[in-house]
């Protein structure tokens, strides 16, 4: 199984899988810079359970970057995505 630290790279693609630091299941990503509606607080991804995928709101993880432990795949790559992420960083977000 390949899997690495996360380091200081920011914005995993959507489909990355990865393990939250203290997890004991592993979340893939399907959204970036998600607000939350009860606080207005903004989090660097959503992710559902893998691999089960998005089974109910009461399974969905708000979470930032810094809370990634394993990467366990990193999610599809295309020109539009990298465009996206450049965009991002300019940003500085």
């Amino acid at each position: 199984m390949n899997t690495h630290s996360t380091g200081d790279k920011k914005y995993l693609p959507i489909g990355s899988v990865v393990l939250l630091k203290g997890g004991q299941k592993r979340v893939m990503i399907y959204g970036r810079l998600q607000r939350q509606v009860s606080n207005e607080a903004v989090w660097d991804y959503i992710g559902c359970l893998y691999p089960e995928g998005n089974i109910s709101e009461e399974y969905t993880f708000l979470f930032n970057h810094g809370q990634i432990d394993t990467v366990y795949f990193i999610g599809f790559q295309d020109g539009e995505e990298l465009e996206f992420k450049k965009r991002l960083e300019e940003k500085n977000i």
